[in-house]
């Protein structure tokens, strides 16, 4: 696939190193019966190794011209390599079609890695786990600790819907072309169902608002829900120690109790 260039507005950076895809293989810990769905396999370096250990994999493609390509090499009954936006794709569907949960794993665009971590967390019920190549940096996001500096968003969801882990810093010289950046392979084994009773919208919302306003203690950063200002000042009124405290400072379960708090205030004031 040597003549296809990678394309800078798909922030396509194609793995090249053979060593890195048989350590992601490994740390798969594959099953025959395991059902994968790949995003963006570029030039096929993990399709292959993926190919050769499960009885279902699907590549999900955006390019044109590596579909094609792909199709040629891997006409395996196992394999379907299919030309899709992965954001569109609909996970609920193949779920249902395979009759198991399906493991997702890519070398994703840096771009659009909070969009597909969202839509994997979205439709987690369909997922066993995902295993991504990220931005280095966005790895220690996502498993960052409370009270740390890149504790954030992402953190508190991986956190909340499973477990994270880095299992590896990749080098920029593994890619064609060379990214500006450093990289990281991080794999996240989804909860069977949530632990915590809470309205989960309304927790993405109060985390999202929560970090928002970073630097305010949350008292002041809750001002910003999108309620009504009677029910805002009800739930920033509230004499809790949480309220005092700054977004970074509280763990995923005190989130929910920060979220089952402001339901609570505005069901009541809303009677």
């Amino acid at each position: 696939m040597s003549h296809i260039k990678p394309k800078k507005s798909l922030g396509q950076h194609f793995l090249i190193d053979d060593n890195i895809a048989r350590n992601i293989i490994r740390d798969l810990r594959l099953d025959a019966d395991d059902a994968v769905v790949e995003i963006g396999p570029g030039r096929g370096a993990l399709t292959r190794l993926l190919a050769e250990k499960v009885d279902r994999l699907i590549a999900v493609e955006i390019d044109r011209r590596v579909v094609d390509e792909l199709r040629t090499r891997f006409d395996w009954p196992n394999v379907s390599i299919l030309l899709q936006d992965f954001l569109e794709f609909d996970l609920h569907a193949l779920y249902t079609q395979v009759g198991r949960k399906l493991r997702l794993v890519g070398n994703i665009p840096y771009h659009l890695t909070s969009p597909i971590l969202l839509k994997a967390f979205d439709e987690r019920t369909t997922l066993h786990d995902f295993t991504f190549m990220v931005q280095r940096e966005v790895a220690q996001r996502l498993a960052a600790q409370p009270g740390t500096k890149q504790y954030g968003i992402l953190s508190v969801y991986a956190r909340f819907y499973g477990k994270m882990k880095v299992l590896f810093n990749v080098s920029p010289n593994c890619f064609y072309p060379k990214p500006k950046v450093l990289s990281a392979v991080v794999q996240e084994k989804l909860f069977e169902q949530n632990a915590h009773e809470v309205d989960e919208r309304l927790f993405r919302t109060v985390v999202r608002t929560s970090f928002g306003k970073r630097r305010k203690t949350l008292r002041n950063a809750l001002k910003y829900l999108p309620f009504e200002d009677d029910v805002v000042r009800e739930i920033v009124a509230v004499p809790s120690p949480l309220l005092d405290k700054r977004s970074e400072q509280l763990t995923p379960e005190q989130f929910v109790e920060l979220t089952n708090m402001v339901t609570e205030k505005s069901d009541a004031a809303r009677r």
